[in-house]
């Protein structure tokens, strides 16, 4: 698979916004892995954060996420997006754009940890 380019990190307030960005320097990479979502805190093991299904229709999120983050993919743009509401100190971290090989419950298992691919990380601060 080739490289995974995230954009879209930086600081923000408690209670703003941001919305990162993954796209797959292959588009036909795009077409074929489901996607997710993890992130890194200093001194805490690498979480995940939400995922998606091949084809956008399914989305998993971990419970400290659901309802303020949402994940989204945009086939003509072949990107996959973030888009984290409401942010809170607690979601400082380096997020990791993560990609897998489609196969029974990809999406899901990428999740839980099953990942193929790394992106590089951006870094989210969110200042109290």
């Amino acid at each position: 698979l080739s490289p995974l380019l995230e954009s879209g990190g930086g600081s923000v307030q408690a209670g703003e916004s941001l919305t990162l960005s993954c796209k797959p320097a292959s588009e036909y990479n795009y077409f074929t892995n489901c996607m997710g979502w993890f992130r890194q805190s200093p001194g805490k093991e690498r979480e995940g954060v939400a995922s998606i299904s091949t084809g956008g229709t399914k989305q998993f999120y971990a419970d400290s996420v659901k309802g303020r983050f949402t994940i989204s993919r945009d086939k003509e743009k072949a990107t996959m997006y973030l888009q984290m509401n409401s942010l809170q100190p607690d979601d400082s971290a380096m997020y990791y754009c993560a990609a897998a090989s489609v196969g029974k419950n990809c999406a899901p298992n990428l999740l839980a940890g099953r990942v193929d691919h790394w992106g590089q990380g951006v870094q989210v601060i969110v200042a109290s």
